[in-house]
């Protein structure tokens, strides 16, 4: 590289440097300092312009250099970019028909608008998913969930006692509750409340009366949903924090806290580690990997075993 280029690469990267600390830049003062024209520097700056927006794409952040009267340079301004591309609206489309957590009634029209959302874009994207919205298949229980999950989800953020009428499982029998909802989740096709049971004697109703954690209903199962007027509050310490429970949590089945460990014989250990996001590798030899994990109920037992050969617990 010849003296010239290395000077202009200083100079660039000097600029550079300054507008992303925030310092105004004066076209004069650069080329003082540099001994080039002031029209040198305008074309650096313009370099400089062209590839902040080239990496635009890559950062999320819209930046764009101006300049300002009242500092006398150019500034750097960065906003984020709120404006939701097509390949992205073509991911949430996708993700939203594998999970397959809504019937067709509610969730086509939300394909539809997303599709929408990119003008005269959103043609590919209702071609691209066309096939698989023909062939969606909806889950058996046929229920519409999204005013139970807008009614729930606003007694979360209120923190109001919800009663509700509740199928069992096991022996379809539907029971009342007036519970505490701390949570509305999902996992694997269906939308989940957590709540705490109010007025209940757990000795006599819960196999382990002294867990200290939610209780889990599918939101299909619910039969009824009554947004009662009465407030609860939890203590800041002791909130429930849905992001830390859905780590712990396997296949949305209750139970108690426990630490799991195993030794893992398959070919993809990453596959045991997006699923278990708690999981840690203890040791490896051989290909075998020893893994620790903490995990909420009794979900993780049916995962183990689901996995024959490839897993050794111990």
């Amino acid at each position: 590289m010849g003296l010239e280029s290395e000077g202009k690469a200083e100079r660039i990267l000097s600029i550079y440097s300054r507008l992303k600390e925030g310092h105004a830049v004066c076209k004069e003062e650069i080329s003082e300092e540099y001994g080039v024209t002031a029209r040198t520097v305008y074309r650096d700056i313009t370099d400089i312009q062209n590839f902040i927006q080239n990496q635009s794409s890559l950062t999320g952040e819209i930046q764009e250099i101006v300049y300002d009267k009242r500092r006398g340079g150019y500034m750097l301004q960065t906003k984020a970019d709120s404006q939701i591309k097509p390949r992205e609206l073509l991911a949430v489309c996708k993700i939203l028909l594998e999970s397959r957590a809504l019937v067709k009634e509610e969730m086509f029209p939300i394909l539809r608008k997303l599709s929408g959302m990119c003008g005269t874009d959103g043609k590919p994207i209702a071609e691209y998913i066309g096939n698989e919205m023909h062939h969606y298949i909806e889950l058996r229980h046929g229920k519409r969930i999204l005013d139970t999950l807008w009614t729930l989800e606003r007694a979360v953020n209120e923190q109001r006692y919800v009663k509700i009428r509740y199928q069992k499982l096991k022996n379809r029998e539907t029971v009342t509750r007036v519970v505490k909802p701390v949570g509305v989740m999902f996992s694997e096709f269906y939308f989940y409340l957590t709540a705490f049971i109010e007025d209940i004697d757990k000795e006599k109703a819960f196999q382990n009366p002294g867990d200290p954690f939610p209780t889990i209903y599918r939101m299909d199962r619910l039969e009824g949903v009554e947004l009662l007027d009465g407030h609860f509050s939890i203590p800041y310490a002791e909130r429930f924090e849905e992001g830390e429970f859905r780590k712990r949590v396997q296949f949305m089945y209750g139970g108690s806290l426990q630490r799991v460990k195993f030794r893992y014989y398959g070919s993809d250990i990453n596959a045991v580690l997006d699923r278990l996001p708690t999981a840690e590798i203890l040791s490896e030899k051989d290909g075998v990997y020893t893994v620790a994990a903490e995990v909420f109920g009794k979900g993780i037992d049916m995962w183990l075993r689901s996995q024959g050969e490839n897993v050794e617990v111990f």
